[in-house]
Formats: C-alpha cells, sequence, structure tokens
C-alpha cells in the first residue's frame, strides 16, 4: 500500500513498511541504520535516499570527531561543539523524513541523489 502525505505519494517498500517510517528509521542509529535500510530496501527511492544521506552525513561526522578528539584541547572543544550541532541535525532529518520530504542537505544530498 502507498502512503500518501498531503499530495505525496512516497511509492511502496520492499520491506512492507511505510515509507515515511522507513525514512525516519533511516537516521534513528545514525550511519549504521542507514546502512541496514540502504542494503535491504531495494525499490523505495524515498527510503533509499533518506538510507544514503544519512550514511553519508552521519558517517562523515563521525569520522570527523574520531579525528577532532586527537588534536588536545581544541579537538575536544570542536568535537563537543560538533556533537550539539549533529544532535540538532539528527532531529531535524528525522522530523523531515517522517513529514515525507526529501529533505536534500549540501553536498551529502547530492550524493544520496546519485546513489539512491
Amino acid at each position: 500500500m502507498a502512503e500518501v502525505e498531503g499530495n505525496k505519494n512516497l511509492g511502496e517498500t520492499s520491506i512492507g513498511m511505510q515509507p515515511n517510517l522507513a525514512g525516519l528509521l533511516c537516521y534513528f542509529l545514525g550511519f549504521i541504520t542507514g546502512l541496514v535500510f540502504y542494503l535491504v530496501e531495494k525499490k523505495n527511492h524515498f527510503v533509499r535516499f533518506h538510507a544514503m544521506q544519512s550514511m553519508v552525513v552521519f558517517g562523515g561526522l563521525f569520522v570527523i570527531n574520531l579525528v577532532l578528539l586527537i588534536v588536545p584541547i581544541l579537538g575536544v572543544l570542536v568535537s563537543t561543539l560538533l556533537s550539539l550541532l549533529s544532535i540538532v541535525l539528527w532531529v531535524l532529518l528525522m522530523v523531515k523524513a517522517y513529514q515525507g520530504e526529501y529533505f536534500k542537505l549540501p553536498i551529502a544530498g547530492d550524493i544520496a541523489e546519485k546513489n539512491s
């Protein structure tokens, strides 16, 4: 059954879940759930887009945080600020996905669009 949000038809998923809920869950555990949904969902572009964007954004932030933690004092401070920003971004992306929106971030959204 296709999920219709407003005038948006998000299509059907191959996993039997509503696309907007699957899109939200792509972000739930960051790049980990993004990877799971990207590998499991084969036909729904909306879910695959959010899964790929989750992998790119939160995988990138994870790597950046690891590198920053090597730098004494300044790295830890910047890493803390980046972590706070990540939480805000995480909530925003989950809300937008649940609302049925293709909320495309710069760079990461382009990568996700090409690979979804």
